[in-house]
């Protein structure tokens, strides 16, 4: 089957990324609002017969949703044989239990309303915190990559005698993995998060990493707020300046300059939301993610 990507404004670095290693058509679309606020989307290319991929991230997807769903089913009147859906981040993954009475579990409502509109997913690890799969959210096939193993080649090209610092015991698994992957030890912290913004951290043991060039590693950095924390105890303790690592760049409001003015040596995140930290390119795996899910949908 005929692949074709269409990009949604952002996406276009990606979307050429993925055409190339799939061998596949990128596709031309308008998507545009009208004085009113309303969106307008039009596909300039014929998609009849064919598979679309609508590429979108999905950081601040509020703005995003409804011309990608517009996309989608306009691509389905159009004769398409299916529409996936590949957000290489995956918004609305938080909060997936009611914390206080009365509040919504938008984690599932969201999971819902994609599943209404698109054949497949796929994603780049996801806030899964208390679900095993992401199948327990979204009822489409789906698949969720995993960065760690390009995250670890990044480190044994670029950083000689690392230390891979955790920043809670959820990340105990992912990191160690990394750090395995990269040959390098690891240690893990306790965070207490008393708000948003408000995260206390327990000061690493380093004593034996003094030599060591720490690396800090995150699957998100949003707020910044853990990984400058850590950076000041770092300081304390007369490491060397950290490289910190997350998979998505989200970067609310100031957390990058803030970060960055912390005391970090470097700030490095996978090309899963464009950013100008990107320098870990997941491409390749996404592609062959996409390739795997279709042939078995």
């Amino acid at each position: 089957m005929n692949i074709i990507l269409f990009s949604l404004p952002g996406n276009e670095t990606m979307s050429q990324k993925l055409a190339k290693h799939l061998n596949a058509e990128i596709g031309e679309s308008t998507i545009r609002q009208f004085p009113d606020g309303e969106s307008y989307v039009k596909l300039n290319t014929n998609v009849k017969g064919k598979c679309v991929l609508l590429v979108c991230t999905l950081n601040e997807p509020d703005n995003k949703l409804l011309p990608l769903y517009f996309l989608s089913q306009t691509a389905k009147d159009l004769g398409a044989a299916c529409t996936c859906l590949v957000t290489p981040y995956l918004a609305y993954m938080r909060q997936d239990k009611r914390f206080q009475p009365g509040e919504g579990i938008t984690s599932t409502y969201f999971g819902k309303l994609i599943s209404s509109f698109a054949d497949t997913l796929t994603t780049v690890d996801p806030h899964l915190h208390r679900r095993s799969s992401l199948s327990e959210v979204y009822n489409i096939p789906n698949k969720v990559i995993h960065a760690a193993p390009h995250i670890s080649q990044w480190i044994k090209a670029n950083i000689e005698k690392p230390v891979l610092i955790g920043p809670d015991g959820e990340s105990v698994q992912w990191v160690s993995e990394v750090a395995k992957n990269a040959g390098a030890p690891f240690t893990i912290l306790q965070k207490i998060r008393h708000s948003d913004r408000d995260v206390e951290v327990s000061i690493p043991d380093v004593e034996n990493y003094k030599d060591h060039t720490p690396i800090l590693v995150d699957d998100i950095i949003s707020t910044a707020r853990t990984m400058i924390e850590t950076v000041q105890h770092l300081k304390r303790a007369e490491m060397k300046p950290p490289i910190c690592i997350g998979v998505h760049a989200v970067f609310a409001g100031n957390a990058y300059e803030e970060l960055m003015n912390s005391g970090a040596a470097m700030v490095i995140t996978c090309n899963t939301i464009p950013h100008k930290t990107n320098k870990i390119d997941l491409s390749d795996i996404i592609a062959e993610n996409i390739r795997d899910l279709m042939k078995n949908s």
